[in-house]
């Protein structure tokens, strides 16, 4: 099992969310975040003066997914995602140990 983290911009939620149900993937977890890379923020103009934003917020979507999958959950993710700007997000994949459904206390792949 692997843990796909995809960090987005928020104008992108609704489109990622579509892909990944297409892919067969409708659980996830959504979470506000905010944040900066190499951008480092924004810098404003409010009446005159100048301020920086130095904590962008975006969107952190979690999925829990079989191996096999995790490649075509990163090409769905950055297809819709991207928009070619600084700012368009990452994609991180960590092993998962294991997973129990509480319900029904199911483990391991069966709880995905």
């Amino acid at each position: 099992m692997k843990k796909v983290e995809a960090i987005i911009r928020i104008e992108r939620l609704d489109e990622v969310r579509e892909a990944l149900e297409r892919l067969g993937y409708p659980g996830m977890t959504i979470t506000r975040v905010e944040g900066h890379g190499r951008q480092k923020g924004l810098t404003e103009q409010f009446r005159g003066r100048e301020f920086k934003l130095e904590l962008l917020p975006k969107i952190k979507i979690e999925i829990i997914a079989h191996e096999k999958d995790v490649d075509k959950i990163m090409e769905g993710i950055s297809r819709v995602a991207k928009t070619g700007e600084i700012g368009d997000g990452k994609i991180f994949v960590s092993s998962v140990d294991n997973a129990m459904r509480i319900r029904t206390g199911e483990k391991g792949d069966s709880a995905i």
